[in-house]
């Protein structure tokens, strides 16, 4: 087990990423979020994908050598075009432009298409919340989900993020839609136990306790159990970041878990908003400090993002732990 500072894994990270195609540019892009990820604690999205990344751009599922680009704008609107390389570059180009353009015009909407993989999609909007501003932010995944009373996979997971400034640490929401994470259907594998009714789906569109059925199957959205409103909301997120930008829907990308496969071509959105456009930012800052004191009331509440922030902290300050395995792995992505 090796301990490092995370300047030092981020250095190795991009080294990494360079040898297996990545313009450094994004490579760099791509080191700080993966980085920033496991530092936070959150290792399926962290240094785990540095090999799967690099898998995706020796195999052509990424184009190393994109440039994004801004395609398109109109005011408070904009798309970003990844040109299929690697997702980060083009998010932290959304999100530059979401934020100076809600400056100027209170609210902006910014797609990303042409995308891959985005990492922890609340990582994105840091930037709108250190400009003092409202952050919102969507993306599709290749599908994992059946629409509501379906049996196939049509829907990807698609997460849900958002930022909210305040005095201290920023409110920080980050979810996925399906009832759990993929994750834990891939642990319990492992670990050979069932899993509870209401995950997911087998091949057949059946519902199953086997975690290996469900993984070749179906997630099932959050809520399946009483109701269609997960599969809803994937839904709404899926026009979000396609149709409106011209991506491709989560039942035409290849698995990001395959090493062969399609250029992914999803998409991500980024909402920014300026309080200082409507309430006010002293009014907005008052009001949610009001709410956050309610929320407190009760033993045990931990405010969302909290836990992240403090494991950035120490991770600051101690570096992380990086297993030998996975820097052997580095050596060939």
């Amino acid at each position: 087990m090796a301990r490092l500072e995370l300047a030092e894994a981020e250095r190795r990270v991009a080294e990494a990423l360079r040898r297996a195609g990545a313009a450094p540019a994004a490579a760099d892009a791509t080191a700080r979020a993966l980085v920033l990820a496991e530092a936070q604690g959150l290792g399926s999205h962290g240094l785990s994908r540095v090999a799967q990344y690099g898998t995706h751009l020796r195999n052509g599922r990424i184009d190393g050598a994109a440039e994004p680009a801004i395609v398109r704008e109109h005011g408070g609107a904009v798309l970003v075009d990844a040109r299929e390389g690697l997702a980060f570059p083009a998010c932290e180009l959304a999100v530059r432009e979401a934020v100076e353009r809600a400056r100027r015009h209170g609210v902006a909407y910014v797609g990303v298409t042409n995308s891959h993989h985005c990492g922890v999609l609340v990582d994105h909007l840091r930037p709108v919340a250190a400009a003092g501003q409202v952050g919102l932010g969507f993306t599709n995944s290749p599908a994992a989900m059946p629409a509501a009373g379906g049996r196939h996979p049509v829907f990807g997971t698609n997460p849900i993020a958002a930022i909210f400034p305040r005095r201290g640490d920023p409110l920080m929401i980050d979810l996925s839609l399906s009832e759990v994470a993929r994750g834990k259907l891939m642990v319990a594998a492992k670990e050979g136990r069932p899993i509870p009714a209401g995950w997911a789906l087998d091949r057949n569109g059946a519902p199953t306790t086997d975690p290996r059925a469900g993984l070749e199957g179906s997630m099932l959205p959050v809520g399946a159990a009483t109701s269609a409103k997960g599969a809803m909301l994937a839904l709404a997120v899926e026009l979000l970041v396609t149709a409106l930008i011209g991506a491709q829907f989560g039942f035409e990308a290849s698995s990001f878990f395959v090493d062969e496969g399609n250029r992914p071509r999803i998409g991500q959105a980024f909402i920014a908003i300026d309080p200082s456009a409507l309430a006010g930012a002293a009014s907005y800052l008052d009001r949610v400090e009001v709410l956050v004191a309610e929320i407190l009331k009760d033993e045990g509440v931990r405010l969302p993002g909290a836990r992240r922030e403090r494991l950035l902290r120490e991770s600051q300050r101690l570096g992380i732990e990086i297993a030998d395995p996975l820097l052997a792995q580095w050596a060939g992505a």
